[in-house]
């Protein structure tokens, strides 16, 4: 296609970079009327608002640099379509929704284009006449391209079914992500990258045998999220790609979902290493008591999953650190725990721990010299109040 005439070009020149500081604007606008206007939009910002403006505020910007730009659309412009075309798709977005989107993005574009002229000129320009065409036709381009995209990856889901989505996930957890042959095939398969930052997730089930998390993956995916996911020695399993993205942000969006105890990996890079971020996950998981809602990346949990791991030298340790006082009747055996654990997290203050316990500092005092009494250890030992505090995280796992 030949390219604007000169007079036309040169205007375009003068109006873009004013355009190009408005499409903070022209995002909120378009972002309202999608919101009003399609309901799917609507649940999808309810999940992931931040990726919609961004997906939408980096169309708006691309078509007006476009503006400057070859009367053809980029190669990259066009790929960039189809990818959104293939997002919307796994995100469940009906395609004329999409469509109409994109549409709308074109129409919010060119009306940019007038307002901003008319500011400039006093009133309508004649030339952008010829660019009108350019517009419309570059948007019809890009609606095919997301039509091209959205229907691919509607074929590749309809191709992948559970039992070959398990069975990648097993081969990921069972130590064949290092296999380059695997790993191209999981990938495709998958429809997400698996060389880049991974996390892993491991939920046990409920005491009724239901999943903790309520669909993860189509959550997670609607905030711009790739994983796969299913079941593993009895608990859900999940493997994410964090690409960019913030494991924090991603913790907290599980921790809306979760019922119970979720264990959550290190990042580790590419499908190599999941197995091992597997094993992390899991053991993170166990640290939990049934039942508690929470979701814990093994980082927070590194003493209790020491202690997991080794029920035997868990066992053993609560036993000889606590020596006597286990065998106290139970409510006095109760009170003097409960006074160690606050004097403990006082870092050694009585004061401090009886304000804790709402008691006086001599009840403090006293209950510490009957701890000594009948544990044998000193207060005033380092190494006695690590192995105190050892034996408290060990004698809650085994509560």
């Amino acid at each position: 296609m030949q390219p604007f005439r000169p007079e036309v070009a040169a205007r375009l020149a003068e109006l873009v970079p004013v355009m190009s500081a408005r499409v903070d604007a022209m995002t909120d606008r378009m972002v309202d009327v999608l919101l009003r206007t399609e309901p799917a939009y609507g649940q999808l910002a309810a999940f992931g608002g931040d990726e919609l403006r961004a997906s939408t505020r980096a169309n708006l910007a691309l078509g007006v640099r476009a503006l400057t730009g070859p009367r053809e659309p980029s190669a990259g412009s066009v790929s960039g379509a189809r990818e959104v075309g293939r997002r919307r798709a796994a995100q469940g977005i009906p395609l004329e929704a999409v469509l109409r989107a994109y549409r709308l993005g074109g129409q919010v574009t060119w009306e940019e284009l007038l307002a901003v002229s008319r500011d400039a000129c006093g009133g309508q320009d004649p030339l952008l006449l010829e660019v009108a065409g350019s517009v419309w036709r570059t948007n019809d381009i890009h609606c095919a391209a997301v039509a091209e995209g959205y229907r691919e990856e509607e074929r590749r889901l309809a191709a992948v079914d559970e039992a070959a989505r398990q069975h990648v996930l097993d081969g990921l957890l069972d130590g064949r992500g290092g296999d380059p042959v695997f790993l191209r095939t999981a990938s495709e398969l998958l429809g997400m990258s698996l060389s880049g930052r991974l996390l892993v997730v491991v939920a046990p089930p409920d005491a009724a045998g239901a999943p903790t998390l309520t669909e993860p993956a189509p959550a997670l995916l609607r905030r711009g999220v790739r994983s796969v996911w299913g079941s593993h020695s009895g608990a859900q399993v999940g493997v994410v790609a964090l690409g960019a993205g913030c494991e924090r942000d991603v913790r907290r969006w599980l921790e809306a979902l979760a019922r119970g105890p979720v264990g959550v990996s290190a990042v580790v890079e590419g499908a190599a290493a999941a197995a091992a971020a597997y094993r992390l996950a899991e053991t993170a998981a166990r640290t939990l008591p049934a039942g508690v809602r929470r979701v814990v990346p093994i980082d927070e949990r590194l003493p209790e999953a020491l202690l997991s791991n080794s029920p035997e030298i868990s066992s053993r340790l609560v036993g000889q650190s606590f020596g006597r006082l286990l065998e106290l009747p139970e409510e006095e055996r109760a009170v003097l725990l409960e006074t160690l654990a606050a004097f403990l997290a006082a870092d050694g203050s009585p004061t401090r721990a009886a304000d804790a316990l709402y008691c006086h500092r001599n009840t403090v005092m006293h209950r510490l010299r009957r701890i000594e009494s009948v544990t044998g250890r000193k207060l005033t030992d380092p190494r006695s109040r690590l192995l105190w505090q050892l034996a408290l995280l060990g004698s809650q796992q085994t509560a």
